[in-house]
């Protein structure tokens, strides 16, 4: 699983302006007024070979008040669920009462910890960073997370060796983990139990039930598997208790975590924006996907052809998945999915050739040619392998900076297709064969 980070300290170090530099993005929102963060914000971070889900906290606050309280409950929950902490503290105020207070209280979880001191930037660190050895927490990262200063210097400390591929030992004969994913009440755990064959994941009828991922192995027909049924994913603003809140964090973790993850929509309800981002986070982590509709035993013919016009619609972006029509609670179709997982995972670690490649390279031109630039089309030579799981295809050629990503689509499809890689996402990159010195002409 990937190690957990929670960003804490009190209101207005800096905390989201750090997990947005880290994260690089702008998810959190930043403000010069203390307590603008009030919900926890989650995020991935993938820098320098250092790979981990990152939590940025509205801080532990003295305030009394109802919010005050969520927010420190929040913090709390955060500290519990990391495997590391980065406390942070401002370089330019110094070491405040409360940052005492909270030291004091994070030396109490016995987790890891990283003091940073932020918003040092014009001074000299072993200046910057004086007043904070007081904390008793070792030695202080200086950083400016407005600028970037200092950030390489805080993964470093945070993870000293980074998670390379090498240092992962390859199993011979791997369980395939398969993680079940979908929205709160679709029926995960009703069809977790159907693939095992018995009551295994507590089921009930309350929308967030599973409160965090669960592990459990199965073996069917000589092949083995781990099933991670994961807790639900609800729109942000409809989160209103702390466990259902971390749960998502527990679910992003294994998606990243599985080999192939099944995705569990209701037929009845259909497909919702929180459901096309999860699936978007699918792609991007490049995991093999299979789609399940379940509750189609209390549909009528009217409403189940308008469910598969109105997924088919919504789904087009991952039209390399197979989708399966399901009844979870009684069983129909529920067999046919394990061949879908299969699938998804062998055309996931499929070894391709270079031969192979770009014989097909040169068929997709000859189907469709690439566009002209300046005069010129645009040649692509050859394609080779770039790796597996997902499947890498590297295109070179003359000017494929220029190629559309209209084109650029339909290679990567057209590769999808005529080597049947079924339930994985396929990516393809370009490298450039120009030559450097044909404008430089005398």
């Amino acid at each position: 699983m990937l190690p957990v980070v929670a960003i804490v300290g009190r209101p207005n170090v800096g905390k989201s302006t750090l997990f947005n530099r880290l994260t690089r993005t702008r998810d959190a929102l930043i403000s010069a007024f203390p307590g603008t963060t009030r919900d926890r914000q989650y995020g991935e971070v993938n820098e320098h070979h250092r790979h981990f889900i990152i939590i940025d906290t509205g801080g532990i606050t003295e305030e009394t008040d109802d919010v005050g309280k969520l927010i420190t409950k929040q913090a709390l929950q955060a500290i519990g669920d990391a495997d590391k902490i980065l406390f942070v503290v401002d370089g330019q105020t110094g070491i405040t009462p409360e940052d005492r207070l909270i030291a004091d209280s994070l030396r109490r979880s016995h987790k890891p910890l990283t003091l940073v001191v932020n918003k040092t930037e014009g001074k000299d660190q072993s200046i910057a960073t004086i007043d904070a050895y007081e904390l008793g927490m070792g030695e202080p990262v200086a950083i400016a997370a407005v600028h970037g200063t200092g950030i390489q210097d805080l993964l470093e400390c945070l993870f000293p060796e980074p998670n390379t591929e090498e240092n992962v030992a390859e199993e011979e004969n791997p369980a395939i983990k398969l993680a079940i994913v979908g929205r709160p009440n679709v029926g995960k755990s009703t069809l977790t139990n159907r693939m095992l064959g018995e009551e295994r994941v507590i089921v009930h009828d309350s929308p967030g039930t599973t409160r965090d991922s669960i592990f459990v192995p199965l073996e069917r027909f000589d092949k083995h598997y781990t099933l991670i049924d994961t807790a639900g994913v609800r729109k942000r603003k409809k989160m209103s208790e702390v466990p259902e809140k971390f749960s998502v964090v527990k679910t992003l973790q294994a998606i990243e975590n599985a080999n192939v993850v099944l995705y569990v929509i209701d037929g009845r309800i259909g497909v919702s924006e929180q459901d096309l981002k999860l699936l978007g986070f699918i792609v991007e982590c490049g995991k093999g996907l299979v789609i399940a509709v379940n509750k189609w035993d209390g549909m009528d013919e009217h409403a189940r052809d308008h469910a598969r016009a109105t997924i088919d619609r919504q789904l087009d972006f991952v039209r390399f998945a197979r989708v399966h029509f399901i009844s979870a609670l009684h069983g129909s179709g529920v067999g046919n999915l394990f061949d879908s997982v299969n699938e998804a995972y062998e055309s996931a670690i499929r070894k391709l050739s270079t031969t192979e490649l770009t014989r097909l390279l040169e068929k997709a031109q000859v189907k469709h040619q690439p566009p002209l630039v300046h005069g010129r089309r645009v040649k692509l030579r050859y394609a080779h392998p770039g790796g597996n799981n997902p499947p890498l295809i590297i295109i070179h050629g003359n000017q494929v900076n220029a190629l559309p990503n209209s084109y650029k689509r339909y290679l990567a499809a057209f590769y999808q297709t005529q080597l049947k890689l079924y339930g994985t996402p396929v990516h393809v990159e370009f490298k450039s064969s120009d030559n450097p010195f044909a404008d430089k002409r005398k």
